[in-house]
């Protein structure tokens, strides 16, 4: 780096401006050390609850057409299972990951038209919250924000491997977290 002044502009030589230079690039630096130091120190200290979607991705896609190609020339209607999980683990502290399985299976008579299985997952940033709200959290708020990125994940599968398309049911996940804990609470410890 050079820095070239004429004297008409800088009437007491280049070592004073190099001089200045050097006071301003101080001073700055300082000023930006001082905010960044009050910025962590302002994060650190705020309790504030946090709750940020990271990411949602597509973490496993699966199909499995076992019977092809003579099940496609049957034109029997076929039945239909669907089943649904939700998994979430820490990743680090304050960050989760919540993933929502669909998995898909259709068949005729006893024959599978096709098996699709889909992992859609989502990292979310969760922080200063009370811990009696996270199981909440976890079950019911993040899935349903993942929930319709597998939805259309699936359907599309479906539909590019030459089916009709299978569209997946809006869910109530507080309806299903209610009731897993209502069968976890009828289950004895054993």
């Amino acid at each position: 780096f050079e820095l070239s002044l004429s004297k008409k502009l800088n009437p007491f030589g280049n070592l004073k401006a190099y001089w200045w230079l050097f006071a301003v690039w101080d001073n700055r630096f300082f000023y930006l050390n001082t905010r960044k130091q009050t910025m962590a120190d302002e994060a650190s200290n705020n309790l504030d609850p946090v709750f940020q979607i990271q990411r949602v991705y597509l973490k496993e896609a699966s199909l499995e057409q076992p019977n092809s190609p003579a099940i496609l020339l049957q034109h029997d209607n076929p039945a239909v299972d669907i089943q649904l999980g939700v998994e979430a683990t820490p990743i680090s502290e304050g960050v989760y990951e919540v993933s929502v399985t669909a998995t898909v299976h259709t068949k005729i008579a006893d024959k599978t038209v096709f098996l699709v299985e889909a992992k859609q997952a989502g990292i979310f940033e969760i922080r200063n919250l009370p811990q009696e709200q996270m199981p909440q959290i976890m079950g019911i708020t993040c899935p349903q924000i993942v929930y319709p990125y597998l939805r259309g994940n699936v359907s599309d599968i479906i539909s590019r491997a030459g089916f009709p398309p299978v569209h997946l049911a809006e869910i109530n996940f507080q309806a299903m977290y209610e009731q897993q804990q209502a069968e976890a609470a009828a289950t004895p410890l054993q």
